[in-house]
């Protein structure tokens, strides 16, 4: 997949730092700063490079208030699950009545009761819903992410990813892809087995390369050992170093995964479809390169190397079409048809 960028990724940032401060989103200066060198623009352009300005400016800011959430409210300030299942709760209101203002608003909520009531100029009626319910699904996973916090233990792997997958804030993005391009693509193809896969092929995937890079951040900002590399520690009794290689293989054999997947949806997919699936390649292709120079994951000292060292490869680490043993996502590797499986053996 290309490496393509929207050629107003600097402005983008530029109107997207200057809102988000006006919003007030978060009262510590040092965070406020931190923020504004996340190039919210960056991450825009390369992820969403085909899109119209003015909904990329929208999502640009909806990328804003989830890094801002996930620092000031989930990460760093070790929230209890309770107090975050009300604040989330009071979000996923303003987002499905965005007219009913409430007076007593969190900041991140009257934020994106803003987005919401801006996603109108854009979105149909039934995108609006797709991405409600998104909405639902990545608030639910921060819940669940602070109840783990909060503990001394370790999820399980199966837990870990189906916990990630939600977390990272991608089901509202994904449900973003179709309205910041400007088409829309009927429930029946987004419900296909298939189709689904890819998309929480792509939710993982960008969860697990998220952990690659900002491993050694939360080490040192936030001491935060719930990682993949921390729980394959866990799950396998081995050091860092090994943990990190298998976390490359498993990544790699899902990319292999989406790969052939994506070429199979592909052969009889319309035109909506077709641009959607290429849409979360891109997402993929576009989150690593923006977090390969993102100010946000460099750290003074790292507590172990940093898995730029062969990063980009010709070949896989791991190229089987046999499904990782997780239950939880074990069903993606049975949607490859049996030709496609025995064309890729």
């Amino acid at each position: 997949m290309p490496s393509v960028v929207h050629p107003s990724a600097e402005a983008l940032n530029d109107i997207t730092v200057r809102w988000m401060l006006q919003q007030s989103l978060d009262a510590d200066d040092h965070q406020r700063r931190r923020l504004a060198l996340c190039d919210f623009g960056g991450l825009t352009a390369s992820t969403m490079s085909y899109g119209q300005l003015e909904p990329l400016t929208l999502m640009a800011k909806f990328h804003a208030v989830l890094f801002s959430l996930d620092d000031g409210v989930c990460d760093e300030s070790y929230v209890t699950a309770d107090a975050l299942a009300q604040e989330t709760s009071r979000i996923v209101r303003a987002i499905e009545a965005p007219h009913a203002y409430q007076p007593d608003d969190s900041p991140h909520a009257a934020a994106l009761r803003l987005l919401r009531l801006e996603l109108e100029r854009y979105a149909s009626r039934q995108q609006i819903r797709r991405w409600t319910d998104a909405m639902r699904v990545y608030t639910s996973g921060l819940v669940w992410e602070a109840a783990w916090r909060r503990s001394r233990e370790l999820p399980s792997l199966n837990d870990y990813v189906t916990l990630w997958m939600r977390a990272i804030g991608m089901a509202p993005s994904t449900a973003m892809i179709e309205i910041v391009a400007g088409y829309s693509i009927p429930d029946n193809d987004l419900e296909d087995p298939r189709v689904r896969a890819l998309t929480e092929i792509t939710w993982t995937l960008v969860s697990w390369d998220n952990d690659l890079y900002s491993r050694n951040k939360e080490l040192l900002r936030a001491g935060d050992d719930l990682n993949l590399i921390d729980v394959l520690c866990q799950e396998l009794g081995c050091d860092p170093h090994h943990a990190l290689q298998e976390a490359v293989a498993m990544r790699d054999r899902v990319m292999v995964l989406f790969l052939r997947l994506s070429e199979q949806v592909l052969k009889d997919a319309g035109g909506g479809l077709r641009r959607y699936v290429q849409g979360l390649g891109q997402f993929i292709r576009g989150h690593l390169d923006w977090a390969s120079a993102c100010p946000r994951y460099c750290v003074p000292s790292a507590p172990v190397g940093k898995p730029d060292e062969g990063w980009w490869k010709q070949r896989p680490a791991d190229d089987s079409f046999e499904p990782l043993p997780l239950p939880t996502i074990s069903w993606w590797w049975d949607q490859l048809t049996v030709s496609n499986r025995a064309t890729s053996e």
